[in-house]
């Protein structure tokens, strides 16, 4: 088994006032050569955005966004004259496709919303851009692992790359192992809340660690824990 720690103080990190940012991965003004990617999952964003701000219409093309929000709720505009409101529970993706604009913003005008973006590189470029957002039910993930995006159609969102994510809250003291779909993959664990040890290594609230050359991940709750695991493709 091979891993990598990423402590979330070591984050980039950028705060425009409006937006508060940290970058488990290259992104923007923050590079560093050694974290650039983990596997297919290129971006690992950690945003605020305070009430009535946000992101104005932007260009994607050729990848697989994934928005979960975290607190608050998230406002999406598109060129297709899509529209949608994000909440806390639900996740989106978008196939970006052969091409796109949108817009994401605060849906408060008072209250910060914070949420993850992470981006992921697709398994086919250039394929029709569409947009997907669900509801998932927190009591489905009670000590066990939920599947949020899968690249099987079916109760989680589609992806158009062969991975899996998963939400889970366990309770203090709770073990659940992890079953990779593919023994060449890798897990990326984000810590949401609490803290937990994974495969031996400890993590606290927003520490990240990779895991590859193993058929599974062992993850121990060593206080009540939100706890996201990103199965992709290494190569």
């Amino acid at each position: 088994m091979k891993s990598i720690f990423h402590q979330s103080n070591t984050r980039g990190h950028a705060n425009h006032g409006w937006l508060d940012s940290h970058h488990t991965f290259s992104f923007a003004g923050y590079h560093d050569p050694e974290r650039v990617h983990f596997g297919m999952l290129r971006v690992l964003n950690d945003d605020i955005v305070t009430g009535g701000m946000g992101f104005g219409q932007h260009p994607h093309d050729n990848m697989e966004i994934v928005s979960i929000p975290l607190q608050g709720a998230l406002e999406h505009r598109d060129n297709t004259g899509g529209h949608s409101i994000i909440r806390s529970g639900e996740v989106q993706i978008m196939s970006a496709g052969s091409g796109l604009t949108h817009s994401e913003k605060n849906a408060s005008s008072k209250e910060a919303v914070n949420f993850l973006q992470i981006w992921v590189f697709p398994k086919e470029r250039n394929i029709q851009p569409r947009y997907d957002q669900k509801e998932f039910p927190s009591a489905d993930r009670l000590n066990t692992f939920q599947t949020v995006v899968s690249p099987e159609k079916g109760a989680a969102l589609w992806i158009n790359q062969d991975a899996w994510f998963l939400l889970g809250n366990l309770k203090k003291g709770v073990t659940t192992d992890y079953a990779l779909k593919d023994k060449t993959h890798g897990v990326y664990a984000f810590i949401i809340e609490g803290s937990v040890t994974i495969n031996g290594q400890k993590l606290s609230k927003r520490d990240g660690l990779g895991v590859w050359d193993t058929d599974k991940v062992s993850v121990t709750a060593d206080d009540n824990a939100e706890v996201l695991l990103m199965e992709v493709p290494m190569n």
